[in-house]
């Protein structure tokens, strides 16, 4: 498949793959793009249609240097098909078939493997967008809301380029999977979304900072083990999508930390020791500590249950049919076959959770999840120092992976964040000091108040260190009059 380092924006369709050479493709993806736009604009951001926003744009996939940056309509934004350079040579570096030539083409055997891959990721894309569609209408900030709108079309890209991969590769199926991503909605109790996470509210501004932090986190995790893929377009896809997805979760990480830091200078300057005096912290229209943590809890258990179960077949057969690797396969000394390798694994045995060694190939979902959550721990770092800068003696943790878990090892089990297991009695009585309840969930709406004169934040959330692209702090990053 020809690819070019810089993007052609002369055709409807913008793409580094040569899609004017391929009509029968092209001619599919034209037929979709209207279905898509009408999507964009009934399930895309509410009420901002018409706003200029300074957005980034890809013109180039090379790593540095590859964006531009000017106002634009989101329904104007020029979404299209972007995959990485190839790799000259490249073999594939794991399973079954570890070094073989990688493929361009689709293998038969692993047809439907393969699409139902790509259908699960595609289908994350929109549905994100979905779920953030009012989010615009309470922006703390135009910063805010212009990191809210580039997510929100940079998600909608990604779903782009799934949908090329089903439209090139798979046939009439493939045509029918991609109708089908634009069909199904984020809790649509008739067509919901595949993934439950994905059918989630998100209704406050640090539940979408919370799930850029973890959700968006596991997102990288995913793209990470399919761009090891034996089929190369899709490793290709992955490794320019990666690219974008750090932005995302730079967006969930410093969010976060702009709302601890503006909690922990309004305790300071009101004399409050105490994180856990929750009533005169939130005397002061800020967001307090102990609720913090109850979020971060509720959106890491979410994201794990992304992972699937911790003993899985299919992530096992995946792996030896060299589809889908692990963390950065490339980077792993060892086999890359699995074939009399190990791992532990937590698992509940005879009402205890236990550490069992079990057959490397088959705990790939333990494997994966355990990088994430080391991978996690770079964001709570991050809130930690901030609060430890603060002189405020309160830290974010990461719950015990067992905690608040629908799918897996622990979906029947009542477990502490701590990772104690608890009776269904204990845990009805503990369960709002772990995760957010109904009035945190409503203090928190009462806070979301627009703010949309440039320069000004919500007084929730500290300003951000530097502006976007270098902008200074009263930069105008949204012009909602068009």
């Amino acid at each position: 498949m020809p690819v070019q380092m810089n993007v052609d924006y002369s055709t409807s369709i913008p793409n580094n793959v040569a899609l004017g050479d391929d009509r029968r493709v092209l001619k599919a993806l034209e037929k979709w793009h209207p279905g898509y736009l009408d999507w964009w604009m009934n399930m895309g951001p509410e009420g901002f249609q018409d706003a200029l926003v300074y957005l980034r744009t890809a013109v180039s996939v090379e790593t540095d240097g590859w964006a531009v940056f000017d106002y634009v309509r989101m329904p104007e934004y020029r979404w299209g098909i972007l995959l990485a350079p190839p790799e000259e040579d490249r073999k594939i570096p794991f399973g079954e078939h570890a070094g073989e030539p990688a493929w361009q083409e689709v293998p038969g055997e692993y047809r439907a493997m393969l699409r139902r891959l790509i259908v699960i990721q595609g289908d994350t894309e929109p549905a994100s967008v979905e779920q953030q569609r009012h989010l615009g209408r309470t922006a703390p900030s135009l910063y805010d809301m212009r990191n809210l709108f580039q997510v929100n079309v940079e998600e909608g890209r990604h779903l782009w380029a799934m949908v090329y991969l089903l439209h090139k590769y798979f046939g009439r199926d493939g045509r029918e999977e991609a109708d089908e991503l634009l069909r199904r909605q984020s809790g649509n109790a008739d067509h919901p979304r595949m993934l439950g996470a994905f059918n989630e509210a998100t209704p406050d501004w640090l539940s979408f900072f919370m799930f850029t932090t973890f959700t968006d986190r596991d997102g990288k995790m995913q793209l990470e083990a399919l761009a090891q893929s034996g089929f190369d377009p899709l490793s290709r896809t992955c490794r320019f999508m990666l690219t974008e997805e750090a932005h995302h979760m730079f967006v969930g990480a410093t969010g976060v930390q702009r709302i601890i830091q503006r909690t922990c200078d309004a305790m300071n300057q009101a004399g409050i020791e105490d994180p856990y005096d929750i009533n005169a912290v939130r005397a002061f229209g800020v967001i307090d500590l102990p609720t913090i943590q109850k979020k971060a809890n509720l959106h890491f258990s979410l994201s794990l249950d992304l992972f699937g179960s911790e003993i899985s077949t299919n992530a096992a057969n995946s792996f030896h049919a060299s589809v889908k690797g692990r963390f950065k396969e490339n980077r792993l000394q060892d086999d890359h076959t699995l074939a009399s390798a190990t791992y532990p694994v937590s698992r509940l045995v005879d009402g205890e959770i236990k550490v069992t060694e079990e057959p490397a190939v088959t705990a790939l979902n333990t494997r994966l999840r355990d990088d994430y959550v080391h991978d996690c721990g770079k964001g709570i770092a991050l809130w930690n120092n901030t609060i430890t800068k603060s002189g405020v003696d309160f830290a974010i943790n990461l719950p015990n992976a067992a905690f608040n878990r629908q799918i897996g090892e622990f979906k029947d089990a009542e477990v502490s964040p701590t990772g104690d297991l608890l009776s269904d009695a204990d845990w009805s009585q503990r369960r709002s000091d772990w995760l957010p309840s109904k009035e945190d969930g409503d203090y928190i709406q009462s806070l979301m108040v627009p703010e949309v004169e440039p320069g000004k934040f919500a007084s929730w959330i500290a300003p951000p260190k530097v502006g976007i692209n270098n902008q200074p702090g009263d930069f105008e990053y949204v012009k909602i009059d068009g």
